[in-house]
């Protein structure tokens, strides 16, 4: 580093710690969020360009001299070399699902500050190396799947035990996603025809691309945005028209159309509609995100919420019940570190990326920027008032159902509002009640429309903010689910690959379309029953989300050390290792807690010993209604629970057999079996980053003199045969 660097880095440090100081330090006097924006922005910075950079180097050894699995299988359908701009927009938005904009909010019942510091802290030393490292093994293994790498690595018993889990946690995970999107457009013609219009937007792209201008992404960029922008404002001229009726769909509907879509999406080529779909909404994820962050350092708004809760000692908090270590770990989830990331890393992504020196800032810079929105929900839940906060994320079993009831409930946790004050908050953003708003996305909706409407439009324009950012977050979620989707698919075709060999030709058409319906048809199921009954389908597992996420991390961070060990990397094992002892530890103790807890808030087998000691004495609990729905919780709280151990245990397997491994290889590392495929050199020149440096520079202008008999062309749209 050269004298100008060293003074330009010293300074991003210090802001970062100055921001730190702040919030860790403050004691009773007001607390600017941009403080928070200022710590995460300083310690992503330093993260991604010195431990990103000793990961990928020192460690993996990156080589840009060896084809990737795009270049070498290029087929045009699921192998595909993508431009690394439009494959970290792809990536960013499959792992960006609805965990980095709903965790946050709930966890910001403990407080800003304990919250804050695992998604910075956690995405630099876990999640973003997590994906990095995953991308990385699976790129060198023809883009396999976390299950099949396993299976192949670990070994049979430990292998057997991940694929099972990994196919299991994933319908959980893709079902519950799926439901937070139908929550989100249900009744909403805005919401439904602006998120519609970007198919047929994505479409024109993919075709734009790949047809009409191959290579040109500033223009297809320009061309995406100015017809993003354009769905948007009509959206809403829609919603205020005669056409609203055709755009107003109930849940049963939703869930129809979002089946079809996500079969249509994980069958047709990646360069089609999914690639460039998911490149279209990160500008406006990333470009929301950003100008949230500009509208809180010009607005300045103060952090109304505690450094730290009571509740956060206590574990008796309204929003959900445990103390802040384990769960404040497991309710963030996706902002620091999640499992589902890793399906992304071993399922489209390695098929698509150009050169393994982009896994640095394909793998790590997405996670990096999913942290930050996650940072962003935490700011916008920690600046509005208390008392709404609480009225809106209690359920309505403990604050009731008006706002009388609602205030009194809230005084008694410690805060203050009026019912009046709760009326009011409900007019500003034209809804006709916030009481109990559960799940994070209305309460960061709220935080939205306050910031916004400070820097555009004022109080008249907070409804309208309001409305935006419950539509932003509905398209946070679906393109996760379409990439999702797929990538289940690939993880069932790598499964029945073992017992029928087609299966393993990712791109075979009977075994794409088979294992497609399968996957959409499980978590399919879940969705429509859960539509349909409040306490069944995915309801009834959905409080296996967090718990079931931060397992499959513990997966893949034991497949990513082991192939470590097993590789002759041994001393950097730590890199993996630690985290995942971290996670281990964390998820594990949550399990058991949720398990054997006697606390019935916590405790699936308490809470169904209480329900049926209820059902014998003929009284019902809330949110039970009537005795069927008593009934029903019982068989929940079973379900869970058994599931809850199911896969607690399922995970300690994977843990024990590579620990075995792991210890064999060390002690025999010539008899450690690697399934890497073998090495072929590359004939692309494609940057490793956003900007080419003048070495790459230098590098394709050598290789556009030499000509195409020297190799391919740099810009995107290059690639080996198909084949």
């Amino acid at each position: 580093m050269n004298p100008r660097s060293v003074v330009i880095w010293s300074v991003v440090a210090l802001v970062g710690a100055a921001g730190w100081a702040v919030l860790a330090l403050a004691r009773g006097e007001e607390v600017s969020a941009a403080w928070m924006v200022a710590a995460a922005l300083g310690s992503y910075a330093i993260g991604y360009r010195f431990y990103a950079r000793f990961i990928a180097t020192r460690v993996l050894r990156v080589d840009k001299s060896r084809a990737t699995p795009a270049e070498r299988l290029n087929n045009g359908i699921d192998f595909h070399p993508t431009d690394r701009r439009v494959l970290l927009g792809h990536h960013f938005a499959a792992i960006a699902g609805a965990g980095p904009l709903v965790g946050p909010v709930l966890a910001a019942q403990m407080g800003y500050l304990p919250g804050t510091i695992w998604i910075v802290a956690g995405v630099i030393l876990a999640g973003a190396v997590q994906d990095m490292v995953t991308l990385f093994f699976s790129m060198r293994r023809d883009g396999k799947s976390l299950g099949q790498m396993a299976r192949e690595e670990i070994g049979p018993v430990g292998g057997a035990a991940a694929l099972l889990a990994v196919l299991a946690i994933m319908i959980i995970l893709l079902a519950v996603l799926a439901l937070v999107v139908v929550n989100a457009l249900a009744e909403s013609p805005w919401g439904t025809f602006s998120i519609g219009m970007t198919i047929p937007i994505a479409l024109f792209m993919g075709f734009y691309l790949r047809v009409l201008r191959p290579g040109r992404i500033t223009e297809v960029s320009l061309i995406g945005i100015a017809l993003l922008l354009f769905a948007l404002v009509a959206g809403r001229w829609v919603a205020e028209s005669s056409w609203a009726g055709a755009f107003t769909l109930d849940k049963p509907t939703l869930v129809i159309w979002i089946l079809v879509y996500s079969f249509v999406a994980s069958i047709l080529p990646v360069w089609m509609l999914l690639a460039p779909r998911d490149y279209l909404s990160t500008f406006m994820k990333i470009g929301t995100i950003g100008l949230l962050a500009v509208g809180v350092v010009v607005t300045l708004p103060t952090l109304k919420m505690e450094g730290i809760t009571d509740f956060a000692g206590v574990g008796d908090g309204p929003v959900f019940a445990g103390s802040l270590f384990p769960f404040v770990f497991i309710t963030i989830a996706c902002g620091a570190l999640s499992g589902f990331h890793a399906l992304i890393s071993s399922g489209t992504t390695p098929k698509m990326i150009q050169k393994e020196t982009q896994v640095k800032m394909i793998g790590y810079g997405s996670m990096l920027m999913e942290s930050f929105v996650a940072v962003m929900a935490m700011v916008a839940a920690c600046i509005i008032d208390p008392g709404l906060y609480f009225a809106m994320n209690a359920p309505a079993g403990v604050i009731g159902d008006s706002v009388q009831s609602a205030s009194e409930a809230v005084r008694s946790f410690g805060y203050s509002i009026s019912p009046e004050q709760l009326a009011a908050a409900a007019k500003a953003v034209e809804e006709s009640s916030l009481l109990s708003r559960t799940g994070g996305a209305p309460t960061l909706a709220i935080g939205v429309s306050d910031i916004f409407s400070e820097v555009v439009g004022g109080s008249g324009m907070r409804a309208f903010w309001y409305h935006f950012a419950i539509m932003f977050e509905a398209l946070f979620i679906l393109t996760a689910l379409d990439a999702g989707t797929r990538v289940g698919r690939f993880m069932l075709q790598d499964m029945l690959g073992n017992l029928y060999k087609p299966f393993r030709r990712i791109s075979w058409w009977p075994g794409l379309l088979l294992s497609s319906a399968v996957i959409v048809g499980l978590w399919g199921y879940f969705l429509w029953v859960g539509v349909h009954e409040p306490l069944g389908g995915i309801n009834q597992l959905f409080p296996l989300f967090g718990i079931a996420n931060q397992l499959l991390a513990a997966v893949a961070l034991a497949v990513c050390t082991t192939l470590l060990v097993k590789s002759g990397r041994l001393k950097w094992a730590w890199v993996t290792a630690v985290p995942l002892v971290w996670d281990a530890v964390v998820t594990l103790t949550a399990s058991w807690q949720k398990v054997f807890s006697s606390d019935p808030k916590v405790g699936f087998f308490q809470q169904r010993s209480d329900y049926q000691d209820a059902i014998e004495a003929g009284k019902v609990i809330a949110p039970a209604k009537n005795m069927d729905d008593m009934h029903t919780v019982v068989t929940n709280s079973t379900v869970d629970g058994v599931l809850s151990a199911l896969f607690a245990i399922l995970v300690v397997v994977v843990l024990v057999d590579a620990a075995r491994t792991c210890l064999k290889a060390v002690r025999h590392p010539h008899s450690a079996t690697m399934h890497e495929a073998p090495y072929e050199k590359s004939r692309l020149v494609e940057p490793a980053g956003l900007f080419p440096t003048k070495e790459e520079k230098a590098e394709r202008a050598a290789l556009a003199a030499a000509g195409p008999a020297e190799g391919t062309r740099g810009g995107g749209e290059s690639g080996g045969e198909a084949r």
